[in-house]
């Protein structure tokens, strides 16, 4: 079993920026492609940024390309998700999620965080 445990997020300006963590339980973490998705209120979960279990790939949504950043430290059990230039419409309550093989954009993984909330006033 698998447990993710979400820190960062909160109330930024426009333009500003913000680092989502997400610490992961067991040892097995290496193993696992990670993901962020978000979640806006009546839209549904929308892929934001993958990493393969290596870190060697990554991935990004469209909407986040060129500001956002997927990171991990597989000695600390921890991916991070760096965001930059933010904008309202980021918006959103954000998971990041643990699945093993390869990443995929849609929402099938096998462990997900808690959800952390981040606003960008404008």
């Amino acid at each position: 079993q698998v447990q993710l445990v979400q820190s960062g997020g909160g109330l930024v300006q426009s333009g500003g920026s913000l680092r989502l963590s997400c610490v992961s339980s067991g040892r097995t973490f290496s193993s696992y492609a990670m993901g962020w998705f978000r979640q806006a209120p009546g839209k549904e979960r929308e892929f934001v940024a993958g990493i393969s279990w290596r870190g060697g790939s990554t991935y990004y949504g469209d909407s986040v390309k060129g500001r956002f950043t997927i990171s991990r430290d597989n000695a600390k059990n921890t991916v991070y998700l760096q965001m930059n230039s933010l904008k309202p419409e980021d918006t959103a309550v954000y998971y990041c999620a643990a699945r093993q093989l390869v990443v995929v954009t849609t929402t099938r993984y096998d462990y997900w965080g808690q959800g952390t909330q981040v606003t960008v006033s404008s």
